[in-house]
């Protein structure tokens, strides 16, 4: 899974979201 600036993600595990957000920052 590629995270990029901007992009949204989810985790899911068992058929449920364990945890989702949205990149708004990468530092590097």
């Amino acid at each position: 899974v590629a995270l990029e600036v901007g992009s949204r993600f989810a985790i899911r595990e068992g058929g449920r979201t364990v945890g989702a957000g949205v990149i708004t920052e990468i530092v590097e």
